[in-house]
């Protein structure tokens, strides 16, 4: 039987550090709010990982790390039909387009970049399947998960505080009396900039720009911090808390949630 559980009573990163502890091999299959998630694991180490239907093919990941071109990508995509990502890595070494260790490194860092994107689902389920082997059509990697727990906790830390100090995405935004003029804003902060207005909610800002729930709040948070913006209550709006990343904030209680799942774990 698989193990099973909420987002709410266990995060990503402590999901991460009890398959790590344990050694475990399996999939560990998340189901977010819109999405579900597949996490491969050889012995605790990270193998494989894809969210939703997106396009994780060995093509288009080097396509998108700049290690091929666009009309590379494009002859690649036409001309090699049904061929695996193990039969197109092979194809790409012995032509002479890669490396070996240019697939496995980026390959390491898109699974990397998808664990990440995972750290921000609080709620949902999971349950991690023994008997799930990643797709025997792609290539696997065998990634460490200390960097990826450190990371995770770090980027927790930060989650709750951006919960902290901005508890709703469903509050609108407006501009201060301060001018823009002189201020130097990044490419993501003017996206964020050119959506303000009382009418639109942090969550429709987010949506429109593709963002994650931390990647808004930390922008917010800091032309908040700037005096650029202030929030304010959108009408006709009823406002929800957020959830939190854990049920609890007592550390007892926390500690023997944790280490009851690891039992678990390790008896699977």
């Amino acid at each position: 039987m698989a193990l099973r559980g909420n987002l709410r009573d266990f995060t990503i990163t402590q999901l991460l550090n009890l398959i790590n502890l344990a050694g475990k091999t399996g999939t560990l299959v998340v189901e977010g709010v819109s999405d579900k998630a597949h996490v491969a694991f050889d012995n605790g180490k990270l193998t494989f990982a894809r969210i939703g239907r997106e396009d994780n093919r060995l093509a288009t990941i080097l396509h998108r790390a700049n290690i091929l071109s666009v009309n590379q990508y494009r002859a690649l995509i036409e001309r090699t039909g049904e061929m695996t990502d193990k039969e197109l890595g092979l194809l790409l070494i012995n032509g002479g387009y890669v490396t070996q260790e240019d697939i496995i490194i980026k390959l390491q860092e898109y699974f990397t970049e998808i664990i990440k994107r995972l750290y921000t689902w609080v709620e949902g389920s999971f349950r991690f399947e023994l008997d799930m082997p990643p797709p025997e059509d792609r290539i696997n990697v065998r990634l460490d998960l200390e960097n990826l727990i450190i990371e995770g906790s770090r980027q927790l830390r930060e989650w709750e505080q951006l919960q902290d100090e901005i508890p709703s995405l469903d509050m609108a935004l407006k501009f201060t009396d301060r001018p823009l003029k002189n201020v130097n804003l990044n490419v993501e902060e003017w996206r964020i900039v050119s959506y303000i207005n009382p009418k639109n909610t942090m969550k429709q800002i987010a949506s429109k720009n593709k963002m994650n729930d931390l990647d808004v709040r930390r922008i917010v948070y800091g032309l908040l911090q700037a005096g650029l913006i202030e929030i304010v209550r959108p009408e006709g709006v009823v406002i929800k808390p957020s959830p939190k990343t854990f049920p609890t904030q007592n550390k007892e209680e926390q500690k023997s949630l944790v280490n009851k799942l690891i039992g678990r774990i390790r008896t699977l």
